[in-house]
């Protein structure tokens, strides 16, 4: 199988590391979103939306999307509960995290991380910021109470929500009250092993632009 990938993507960054901890081989395609590689004609066909990442399947098959992917790749695994109820309590934070975490931690570390920040209006960084901060009240006291977001063990859903949640201090945010954060993201560490490096966006002198 082939993953579309852009390095610096945390949501690729995801399916790496869960295709890493599962034994699964990828070869990569390296796609410059910046230079609008996610743009082209060849692109859309594998995903209309013009994103990364895209699992391109042996048969030529493509999943777009993140949680998609990781949903695919679990199968069958205990990271992926067989079991109805189970299985949607993963789904459940597998969509928060696409609604709640990524667009907030996600873009706010993007903004600063690539000197963007300043060119964004205040009053949208604010509002980011304390939704960011209001996010991670909500799941610091879920995870004062259960060892993993579902169904107390370790799935997908801790993964997708690690990937942006593990770095939120890039993006201004501060773990020091935050206690059971920091203690589930060492038993996510430990969980997820190996995990892949995290790429600074750094790598691709075109970052700096705007999508």
């Amino acid at each position: 199988m082939k993953l579309h990938d852009y390095l610096p993507s945390q949501n690729g960054w995801k399916v790496r590391a869960l295709a890493a901890q599962l034994g699964i081989a990828l070869e990569t395609e390296h796609v410059s979103i910046f230079e609008g590689g996610a743009r082209t004609p060849a692109f859309l066909e594998k995903n209309p939306m013009g994103a990364v990442p895209v699992l391109e399947l042996d048969d030529g098959r493509c999943i777009a999307e993140s949680s998609a992917i990781l949903c695919f790749l679990a199968e069958g695994s205990p990271l992926l509960p067989a079991d109805p109820a189970e299985r949607g309590r993963v789904l459940q934070w597998l969509f928060a995290e696409q609604n709640h975490i990524e667009p907030v931690i996600g873009s706010l570390r993007y903004w600063t991380l690539t000197g963007k920040l300043p060119r964004r209006a205040a009053s949208l960084i604010d509002a980011r910021r304390a939704a960011g901060e209001q996010r991670l009240d909500m799941i610091e006291r879920h995870l004062g109470r259960h060892p993993f977001l579902a169904n107390d063990r370790y799935s997908i859903a801790d993964l997708a929500v690690y990937a942006y949640g593990h770095l939120a201090e890039d993006a201004g945010f501060s773990f020091a009250q935050r206690p059971a954060w920091r203690a589930w993201m060492a038993r996510v560490a430990e969980a997820a092993a190996p995990l892949p490096p995290v790429v600074p966006y750094g790598v691709d002198p075109h970052s700096s632009r705007e999508l």
